[in-house]
């Protein structure tokens, strides 16, 4: 009987060819994200009056904080430090540790998850493309760089270069934090790690607006997309278990034979 049990617990276990396929997809998509930057090089105008054109709509609706917001961190360097940290080790590095645990660890979370990753990401690709906006550090002076000024890591792991200066709205660093802070959420019952789920778009949505990459509302409009993403695959979505039909009937028909042949109690 525990030879069964283990036969489909192995069955239900994503294999490595499998994690491998994973990585080509989401490598893929990553240079997707990269090969963005071709397409709005050479709008740097437009991406300014775009980025006008979102500040004048926050001041509008009076939540034009941004400027306040990084005037106060930056009277405290362990703040902007901190800020700076967030926003770099934050997001990537954080992203692909969970994913990589609900892999294989939680499939049926992650599959789910991934797919509202890959759909967010597709819809951000196309307004990037189509509506670049410059973020506050390259729209005004008196903003502040500060992961340019302060912190080396982020612009040697990401160079300007390779990087889409203009994906500003919707900020994808908030948004795919937040997936992944709710899968995290959802996959375990530690109330150290739920803590951490929750801790972890706040301050993501605290650092992209005090280290000047984003303005208010793009991280409003990356959690609206973000859950809108999630919320149109949960709609689409029927779980099946990762496992293969025939290991399934086997173990079970395995069970059944060895339970017959037990004598009673």
């Amino acid at each position: 009987m525990l030879d069964a049990h283990r036969a489909i617990a192995s069955a239900r276990r994503p294999h490595w060819h499998a994690f491998l396929r994973e990585a080509v997809l989401i490598a893929a998509s990553i240079v997707a994200y990269f090969g963005v930057r071709g397409l709005t090089e050479g709008s740097v105008q437009e991406a300014m009056a775009n980025g006008r054109a979102v500040l004048a709509a926050e001041r509008w609706l009076g939540i034009a904080v941004e400027e306040r917001l990084q005037e106060l961190v930056l009277t405290y360097s362990w703040a902007v430090t901190l800020a700076n940290w967030v926003y770099i080790w934050g997001h990537w590095p954080v992203i692909g540790v969970i994913a990589v645990w609900l892999f294989f660890c939680r499939p049926h979370i992650y599959t789910r998850y991934r797919n509202a990753f890959l759909l967010s990401g597709a819809i951000g690709l196309v307004v990037f493309a189509t509506y670049p906006v410059a973020p506050p550090r390259l729209l005004d002076p008196s903003f502040v760089d500060t992961i340019t000024e302060r912190s080396r890591a982020y612009r040697v792991l990401q160079p300007p270069a390779f990087v889409n200066q203009f994906a500003a709205m919707p900020s994808l660093h908030l948004g795919w934090d937040l997936l992944i802070a709710l899968a995290l959420f959802q996959a375990t019952r530690a109330w150290a790690l739920r803590v951490l789920a929750l801790l972890l778009p706040v301050a993501m949505f605290a650092a992209i607006v005090v280290t000047a990459n984003h303005y208010l509302l793009d991280g409003v409009a990356g959690i609206a997309l973000a859950l809108a993403a999630m919320g149109a695959v949960s709609a689409g979505f029927e779980w099946k278990p990762r496992v293969a039909p025939r290991a399934i009937a086997g173990g079970m028909r395995s069970l059944r034979g060895r339970e017959r042949e037990s004598p009673a109690p």
